[in-house]
């Protein structure tokens, strides 16, 4: 494949011991040291009550990183198209659902229901952001990171407009946790761009290759990927980071990786 290109302009960050991207930055850089920490979901205040009341944590996780994003990168949220990636959607709900009908009282909310379809973050996000713009969910189990910014970067090259990827997987409750052991919510959000402009933090240079993925130098850090689809990516945060020219293999469909070369802007 040919090469997809595009310039970062702003990240968002939520997960174990890790509250924004500015606090992600200054732990991968090394400047500040990482206590691992529960993952902290701020409250959807974009949303109405009524859809507020309606959202569990995956909602809460998504909008969280991606507002930090677009805000960050200071887009309106309402004008940028956004593409989600999810391992496995909304644990909590799945295991709401599979209770109910495991119950003699079988029938399920409109609430379960529609909560239900993957895509549910991207119809709160538009109702937050109050977007009429497209989004794109994709899923590929656990190289769902990858596939996202593949799509996110192609989105970017093809329209030649600003793009965002908001990526998030949440921790299953048990008995499903002990099939599917995601350990802890964590998400994070790209505002991608055509061109460089001032806001440009890093380019990004990235095929599809054979190889083995990358993990982060920092012993604790460097776990949350073994069991965190959507914390993939801190490799590639990592790198971003420390601010100096690097290569990282992110983990795609075996035996591919997405080989991603970034090159500060500063």
């Amino acid at each position: 494949m040919s090469d997809l290109i595009a310039f970062v302009a702003a990240i968002g960050v939520c997960g174990p011991g890790l509250r924004d991207w500015t606090h992600a930055e200054s732990v991968l850089s090394g400047k500040e040291p990482y206590v691992p920490a529960a993952t902290i979901l701020p409250p959807p205040d974009t949303l109405p009550p009524t859809e507020r009341r309606r959202t569990g944590r995956v909602v809460k996780l998504a909008l969280a990183v991606g507002l930090e994003a677009v805000r960050r990168a200071g887009i309106d949220p309402k004008l940028i198209p956004v593409v989600f990636a999810s391992s496995g959607g909304d644990g909590d709900n799945c295991d709401a659902i599979c209770q109910t009908l495991a119950s003699s009282q079988r029938a399920l909310s409109p609430t379960r229901f529609h909560n239900s379809v993957h895509n549910a973050p991207a119809g709160y996000w538009s109702i937050a952001a109050g977007a009429q713009v497209p989004t794109t969910t994709v899923c590929a189990y656990d190289a769902s990171f990858a596939a996202g910014l593949l799509e996110a970067l192609a989105q970017t090259a093809c329209s030649g407009r600003e793009t965002a990827l908001i990526a998030y997987d949440l921790d299953y409750p048990e008995p499903l946790r002990a099939t599917r052991p995601v350990t802890a919510p964590f998400g994070v959000a790209f505002v991608m761009k055509p061109t460089r402009d001032a806001t440009a933090l890093v380019r990004l240079t990235a095929r599809l290759e054979d190889g083995r993925a990358d993990r982060p130098r920092h012993p604790d850090l460097g776990k949350l990927p073994e069991t965190i689809p959507a914390a993939q990516s801190l490799i590639l945060l990592e790198a971003i980071a420390l601010g100096r020219p690097a290569t990282v293999n992110v983990d795609y469909l075996a035996p591919a990786v997405l080989r991603i070369e970034i090159t500060p802007c500063s």
